[in-house]
């Protein structure tokens, strides 16, 4: 079954200029689908054209019949009083409706018993029963839970969350309505890890079709089985995830580069022996048509688009070579917010060429412990001590200079010291070329500031370079370009980030910030991960050794089994009370009363038998 369907889409922005040029795909039922392409290929504006937000210039756009859509991009305008909390009842909205509709037909019944009043208050309860209203609420602690959405943020009023936190309570409402087809924009750029994997987990048993555009090449591998990449306004198609898509896009260039060169010599060949005939031909029409012939032939050969490689920045960092063992000391180092404590009486070593990832839920201060160590906030207590030969540079977050209404080429010139000449170079080599180094720097995009900053700090020699979220603005082509420099890189590197492709590839050591402490542990991140998965094995053990223990104690608490058995029987008992109520309720279904009262008892019996089962399930599991 086809939930998506796309035929020979147009949409033109610029006059004789086609984002999206003529554009058909298919998407079936329950498929992952990964979107891929430069910034500005024109990936948001498809989602956009999906969603109608925007409409298409040509084409047609079909949906499966009844397939409700939602875009996490979007964040609808929702009233000033309304907090995080009402904008995730917002989901259950259809919900409160029918809770509402039952309780005004029940006050009706008061006075009313007729069959007709009685048949639309079931229709209502079946329909509130078969839509989930008696666990929306768990529903949503659930979802909100999962996301780090805590009840503090909850309470707050939704105007005041940042972009990021507005982002996740959308989120959160659109995973909780249910929609058949989800289309994410850039879903964990404001998550943290956590709640990346969190999401994760949900998409996998996400019944419903889901379509992403992310730079996140960690998620992308978890989350999709097929890619469509936009390039030039055109769409090419990958069946796979996202390490699939790189080595077939590899493949493809190779061969379509060896097809070029051979359609080329060949080209080439053709051409002198038309030539060589022309020369012939003189007078002699035979030749002359059969050079002639030989033109039209070359005319009519299929040529090959010559593949395009993605341009390279040829830059490297600046090193200062370290002399001595210590890079840098943290001693007893604490920083607390009126009476929130971020961290404290945090003790760390570090020597010249580490290369530390800091990472943690978002909150726990990650961002303000980099800038403690760079002397940009004071903390409360401790010292953080250099070594007399090092010399650090910062990529914060957040990029800003001084002098916003500079262009980038008198930004080098007035920040860097240097010539027109040297500045207009330097940023060629980062791909800022033409009349672009004229840009003021105050309308760059996140990314592009992020290179122009990064331009200016390559100067520097280095050996100690601390990265705030470094790929967060940067589309994967550019976030591949900062790993190739950084892999040419060999002084110390810390760095914060939620981005596990760039931890695996760098971190050789972890340092993990929560419940105001930092926890140091010395390795990679797929190693960290491999010790996370024995310390929860080693706590099942330890889980079952005590529930053993128990069983051999018989003075103790009755065994996990016999608490099972126990609660099968009342499950058993609960479930035979509920049948009886249902046969009498259909038997006394012209007594009004009567009928309160047993509906009355049924709730009260579903209630019980809801707890039963999630108590069964913990117990199983606990076996």
């Amino acid at each position: 079954m086809i939930d998506i369907s796309v035929q020979n889409l147009v949409k033109a922005f610029e006059v004789d200029e086609n984002i999206i040029d003529d554009i058909s795909f298919e998407v079936q039922a329950g498929q992952r689908v990964g979107l891929l392409g430069k910034n500005g290929a024109g990936k948001t504006t498809l989602f956009r054209l999906l969603v109608g937000e925007i409409s298409e210039d040509e084409g047609e756009i079909v949906f499966g019949t009844g397939k409700r859509l939602g875009l996490i991009s979007q964040i609808p305008d929702y009233p000033d009083h309304f907090t995080a909390e009402d904008v995730l009842k917002v989901a259950h909205q259809r919900l409160y409706d029918l809770q509402t509709q039952m309780e005004r037909l029940a006050e009706e019944m008061a006075n009313d018993t007729s069959k007709e009043l009685l048949a639309r208050y079931d229709k209502t309860q079946a329909d509130f029963t078969r839509l989930g209203g008696w666990d929306m609420e768990v529903e949503r602690n659930r979802i909100a839970g999962g996301l780090g959405i805590g009840d503090e943020m909850r309470g707050q009023l939704f105007s005041s969350l940042s972009g990021g936190e507005k982002t996740r309570v959308n989120l959160a409402r659109l995973i909780l309505e249910q929609t058949d087809i989800l289309l994410l924009d850039e879903p964990t750029n404001h998550l943290d890890l956590k709640s990346v994997q969190w999401l994760e987990g949900y998409l996998a048993k996400f019944p419903g079709t889901v379509m992403v555009i992310s730079h996140d090449r960690y998620f992308l591998d978890s989350v999709v089985s097929r890619v469509i990449e936009i390039e030039d306004g055109k769409l090419h198609f990958y069946p796979g995830n996202y390490s699939f898509y790189v080595d077939e896009k590899a493949r493809r260039i190779e061969e379509a580069s060896l097809r070029y060169e051979r359609e080329q010599a060949e080209i080439k060949r053709l051409g002198q022996r038309a030539e060589q005939m022309v020369g012939w031909g003189t007078g002699n029409k035979r030749m002359a048509k059969k050079a002639k012939a030989m033109m039209s032939r070359i005319e009519r050969m299929q040529r090959t688009e010559k593949p395009k490689g993605d341009k390279q920045i040829h830059a490297a960092f600046g090193e200062k070579e370290f002399r001595g063992d210590l890079l840098f000391s943290v001693k007893g180092l604490s920083k607390a917010y009126d009476t929130r404590t971020l961290f404290s009486d945090i003790e760390l070593t570090v020597t010249g060429g580490e290369r530390i990832a800091l990472i943690g839920d978002n909150g726990t201060g990650k961002s303000t412990f980099l800038r403690i160590l760079l002397g940009e906030l004071k903390h409360d207590a401790g010292k953080v001590n250099y070594g007399p030969t090092v010399k650090k540079a910062y990529l914060p977050q957040h990029v800003h200079f001084e002098h916003p209404n500079r262009s980038m080429v008198d930004t080098l010139v007035y920040e860097l010291g240097c010539s027109t000449q040297t500045a207009r170079n330097r940023l060629g080599a980062f791909l800022f070329s033409g009349e672009d180094v004229f840009t003021p720097v105050s309308v760059l995009s996140g990314g592009q500031k992020s290179r122009l900053r990064l331009c200016m700090l390559m100067d520097n020699d280095l050996n100690l370079l601390v990265l705030d979220e470094p790929t967060n603005h940067l589309d994967i082509p550019s976030r591949e370009w900062m790993e190739e420099a950084l892999e040419e890189y060999s002084e110390a590197l810390l760095f914060v980030s939620h981005d596990r492709y760039f931890i695996s590839r760098f971190a050789t050591r972890i340092w993990i910030l929560e419940n105001g402490t930092i926890t140091d542990f010395h390795g990679g991140y797929e190693e960290y991960l491999r010790s996370l998965a024995v310390d929860t094995h080693v706590r099942q053990i330890e889980k079952k050794k005590a529930g053993k223990s128990q069983k051999q104690n018989p003075k103790k608490a009755p065994s996990v089994q016999k608490q099972v058995d126990k609660l099968e029987k009342e499950i058993a008992k609960l479930e035979e009370e509920k049948n009886t109520l249902l046969v009498e309720m259909e038997e006394k279904s012209s007594d009004y009363m009567a009928l309160i009262e047993l509906e009355q008892n049924l709730q009260e019996k579903e209630q019980a038998l809801k707890d039963c089962y999630e108590h069964w399930e913990e117990l199983m599991m606990a076996l």
